[in-house]
């Protein structure tokens, strides 16, 4: 049954998602106004919150020993502090002309409405399943929450069988093969792309490919799943292609991800190209006045290429929070736009990136040269010195930093905050080969790799001008 609640006279600020973004954002308003001033009540369709999704495939593979250990802040410590957290309740609609949620609980089905003065939607993203033959059934699984965890190793506790397929090779699928790898399965990957890692331009995609065989995982690139074939009793046997099929007792679906804008779509909330919400810079829904937006389920302003881009990481879904809850709360945040830094690893290969690729800079009409250097991760002489491949791109003309990509061994990928600061502050390649970095035989070359890309690109933007 319906029920309406009735508003009191304090405000209300009703958040919608239970993680990264929501959750920060409520503790953030609650530090703000107290509860005699502002009520907080926040709903999570899940069993958790305030969780580490990025953690997941590190629980998975038994690198992280147990759950508990990816929750930042409990349900009751959220509790504690004056939030009023609803647990296993499903938000099903938003009624924006009357400050209105209707939520229902995911185990009585009972339904409510609950009035807010303020809003925020935090409801993170989606795998992408493809609607597939075979696609819903037992086994196949994607990754996104820690339910999705829990019912993974619930799957894998119960099937004998130790052959694993993974859909897909971005950030998850890359690191779902390596936890199943390190469980013992046999793991092939299929990939629709030309090398994994499409976050990456192909060329040092190919070091990631190398890498993923040298672990022993079987890589199926520019091949398009068409079907998943299943056994008599309903479970997922195969995993089926144009040109064959891959045996598998569990699939992972590591595909990607899309913002889950189900709910702001029919109320008639503005959504970009990508399907996700469109804010202002204090994190405030286009248009609304009460109702702030963040996380995985919004586009955020790149500021290498000046387009509104999907970019679903932790990283900006906590800053988010902190903006919001200081708008909520009374206060004044912006949040100024990202440059799409990221890093992973597989193995002992560590993968970064930040900026542009080639085939971005070309869609927004950028003309740029690009680079690839060869170097090491410490002086060459001193004892366990790793190779590192770093790609940089340039804009003609102008020198200006566009984007950096480093695939290596240890000490690699944290380098690539030296680019994603110098293309934050719109520094050129020139500029970067003055910067005063740090130096010692143990952490690097005398010229930092880094740098040798800068001043290498550079030297080329100086022949072409």
């Amino acid at each position: 049954m319906d029920m309406s609640d009735a508003q009191g006279a304090r405000e209300r600020l009703v958040v919608i998602g239970g993680d990264a973004a929501g959750m920060s954002a409520a503790s953030q308003a609650r530090r703000l106004r107290g509860p005699d001033e502002l009520e907080i009540v926040a709903f999570e369709r899940g069993h958790f919150t305030s969780y580490s999704a990025c953690g997941i495939p590190y629980w998975v593979s038994g690198d992280v020993p147990d759950r508990d250990r990816l929750i930042a802040r409990t349900a009751g410590e959220h509790r504690a502090r004056d939030i009023d957290l609803r647990l296993r309740t499903e938000v099903t609609e938003i009624d924006v002309d009357r400050g209105r949620v209707r939520a229902r609980d995911v185990d009585s089905g009972a339904e409510s409405w609950t009035s807010y003065d303020k809003l925020v939607i935090a409801t993170g993203a989606r795998p992408v399943r493809p609607d597939l033959p075979g696609m819903d059934a037992p086994g196949v699984h994607g990754v996104q929450t820690l339910d999705d965890g829990q019912a993974l190793l619930d799957t894998l506790a119960r099937t004998r069988g130790r052959r694993a397929v993974v859909v897909g090779a971005g950030y998850i699928g890359v690191e779902m093969a390596e936890a199943m790898i390190k469980r013992g399965y046999e793991v092939t990957v299929v990939n629709r792309g030309k090398e994994p890692m499409a976050t990456l331009d192909p060329d040092m995609g190919r070091l990631v490919h190398r890498a993923m065989e040298g672990m022993g995982i079987t890589m199926v690139n520019e091949a398009e799943v068409t079907k998943l074939l299943t056994g008599d009793d309903g479970h997922v046997r195969a995993v089926a292609t144009e040109r064959a099929e891959y045996p598998a007792d569990v699939v992972v679906l590591g595909i990607g991800v899309r913002p889950e804008t189900s709910l702001a779509r029919a109320a008639g909330l503005p959504l970009g190209d990508s399907g996700g919400l469109l804010t202002d810079r204090s994190m405030r829904v286009r248009g609304h006045e009460s109702i702030w937006a963040g996380g995985d389920c919004v586009e955020v302003l790149d500021l290498v290429s000046g387009q509104q881009r999907h970019i679903p990481l932790g990283t900006h879904a906590n800053k988010h929070g902190q903006i919001i809850g200081a708008n909520a709360g009374g206060g004044y945040a912006t949040f100024p736009g990202v440059v799409g830094t990221a890093v992973s690893k597989v193995c002992d290969l560590e993968i970064a990136r930040t900026g542009l690729r080639e085939k971005d800079a070309l869609r927004v009409g950028l003309r740029f040269e690009s680079v690839t250097i060869e170097s090491t991760s410490r002086a060459g002489y001193y004892p366990n010195a790793s190779p590192m491949t770093v790609k940089m791109l340039a804009e003609l003309r102008t020198g200006r930093l566009l984007g950096v990509q480093i695939v290596g061994h240890e000490g690699a990928g944290k380098r690539v905050d030296i680019a994603a600061v110098a293309l934050t502050a719109g520094m050129t390649v020139d500029q970067m080969t003055a910067l005063d970095l740090g130096y010692a035989p143990p952490f690097s070359p005398v010229w930092d790799p880094v740098q040798v890309a800068a001043r290498k690109a550079a030297t080329k933007i100086r022949a072409t001008s």
